[in-house]
């Protein structure tokens, strides 16, 4: 048994607060800051790096003879298995869905803003008959480009590549090439229609409409369905009591006049598309003009940043981080 396969098994079992310590000590990697490794996963490549606030969900195991970098602020989900001869690289701000199966016998390249859906399946070589009998074997990288969103169930063989800005359907077949600003769906995965197209150009209007009604979700399902919250709306802004304190979440839209900041004494959350602007202390915003939020320790704070994330695709970056 190699000094490596007996990390990958001492990391399985290790708690989350010593993982990327071993990986550092035993391993050299380059682990950034805030990553977290959880409970019975593991992961182990010749070369590992991981960016500030990656995260690999437990049950999750990666095991790749190649290098391993996971970008900043990418997540792997539980239950996924990563295994193969070469490696595989995450870009920034990526996602792997719960249950995925990813083998890189060649190399796997997922993006920056990219997607892989529940239980995607990406294959890098496929072959079974013996092909000293005259059947075919196929090698050949992955690469998913930026700004892409594979949905569940997507199946990438040998060799697939999709251009950056597309969107595949869910249970798709991709064995080709899709160009940059692909909508894709089927088996084989053929074009159906344009990123460009389909995309609405978002002015500072749209954008505060587009806010409000994200506020408007996280009260009915996360506060009043999920909290049992007596949620009020008042001209946009949603006012409610938590664990005894006063809540109030608004909008400061980008346009009109500047957002009234209230004095009744009440924690108060803004959704800022108002450019360059921010709410003076303690109140707490999240910034959708520029993707920014703070490390602020709220519960209600860092709920509203995960309902975005998981509902809606707004991934925030720590504001004290380039």
């Amino acid at each position: 048994m190699s000094l490596r396969t007996l990390i990958f098994a001492l990391l399985f079992v290790l708690p989350p607060a010593l993982k990327p310590w071993v990986l550092r000590t035993c391993c050299g990697a380059q682990v950034g800051r805030h990553v977290h490794i959880g409970w019975f996963a593991s992961l182990m490549g010749r070369h590992i790096s991981l960016g500030d606030r990656c995260a690999i969900r437990p049950l999750t195991l990666i095991r790749c003879d190649g290098d391993i970098a996971v970008g900043r602020y990418a997540l792997v989900s539980s239950f996924t298995l990563v295994y193969g001869a070469r490696g595989l690289r995450l870009g920034e701000h990526s996602y792997i869905g719960p249950q995925c199966l990813i083998n890189t016998e060649e190399e796997v390249r997922i993006g920056r803003w990219s997607a892989l859906g529940a239980r995607c399946m990406v294959y890098t070589h496929g072959s079974f008959l013996p092909f000293t009998e005259g059947y075919w074997v196929r090698f050949g990288p992955v690469s998913i480009g930026d700004y892409v969103w594979c949905a569940a169930g997507v199946f990438l063989q040998p060799g697939a590549e999709v251009g950056d800005n597309s969107f595949v359907n869910s249970r798709s077949v991709v064995g080709g090439v899709l160009p940059p600003g692909s909508v894709a769906e089927g088996n084989p995965a053929r074009l159906v229609g344009e990123m460009g197209r389909m995309r609405r150009s978002m002015t500072p209007r749209r954008r505060d409409a587009a806010a409000a009604q994200m506020l408007r979700h996280f009260g009915e399902l996360a506060l009043a369905d999920g909290h049992g919250l007596a949620v009020r709306d008042e001209q946009g802004a949603l006012r409610f009591t938590f664990r005894g304190h006063a809540y109030n979440i608004a909008v400061a839209g980008a346009q009109g006049p500047a957002p009234a900041v209230s004095a009744d004494g009440a924690r108060t959350i803004w959704l800022v598309c108002r450019p360059a602007w921010r709410p003076p202390a303690p109140d707490l915003w999240l910034d959708l003009d520029r993707m920014r939020m703070t490390d602020a320790r709220d519960h209600i704070y860092s709920e509203l940043a995960l309902f975005l994330k998981r509902y809606y695709g707004v991934q925030l970056a720590y504001d004290e981080e380039d």
